[in-house]
């Protein structure tokens, strides 16, 4: 049984800090107790030691990735700027695919409660001749989850609602404008053709292993 503390303080020889922080002599540890830490432990070390190494391949693979997209932009003398997602690169038979993929960080500006306003007067306009499918649709949108956030993807399917009216219009400019990209984050994807020609993807998910 190893006794690491998560404020890195050694117990005293003989002794092990339990989850509250106090020593409690090994002695009065139940085995069962000792081999349940036993098996943490080594679990850990190994997610551990398996992380470290991800990293390190993932650093050579979007280092290879990234080197040869910039060389095969130099055969046409000219150097891509940039973030370079949303690119795939194919094996020579076409049996497998890497693909990188670049995802926004997305969130709304103080102009989301001007759209939301717009839409509240679209609504009280129409009134009678209003659907209520719309307005479920409207208020699935705005509504917030346990967190207090609006979801974002729900917001700016709003958009594609086939509305003409002014007004309506005008709340969805508010929406595109007050939509803010914060960060990015780059993907990287691996795929294999199975025997039907489609594409699978090769999951690096302990839970699709």
């Amino acid at each position: 049984m190893t006794n690491p503390t998560p404020n890195t303080q050694t117990a005293p020889e003989g002794y092990v800090m339990n989850a509250k922080g106090h020593y409690v002599p090994l002695s009065a540890v139940k085995e069962i107790d000792k081999l349940r830490d036993d098996v943490v432990q080594d679990i850990i070390s190994r997610a551990k030691e398996l992380r470290s190494q991800m990293i390190g391949v993932k650093d050579i693979m979007f280092g290879n990735f990234h080197e040869f997209v910039e060389l095969s932009a130099h055969e046409y003398d000219t150097k891509i700027g940039g973030q370079k997602g949303n690119v795939s690169l194919l094996s020579f038979d076409g049996k497998y695919k890497v693909q990188i993929a670049i995802q926004d960080n997305l969130v709304f500006d103080e102009r989301l409660q001007v759209a939301k306003s717009l839409i509240d007067e679209c609504l009280r306009d129409w009134t009678k001749d209003s659907n209520d499918n719309i307005k479920a649709i409207i208020d699935n949108a705005f509504a917030v989850d346990k967190e207090g956030k609006i979801n974002i993807r729900r917001v700016l399917s709003l958009r594609s609602l086939n509305i003409t009216d002014d007004k309506w219009q005008k709340a969805m400019q508010a929406i595109s404008d007050a939509t803010q990209v914060i960060s990015s984050k780059e993907y990287m994807r691996f795929y294999e053709r199975d025997e039907y020609g489609k594409y699978q993807q090769i999951s690096l998910d302990f839970a699709n292993l």
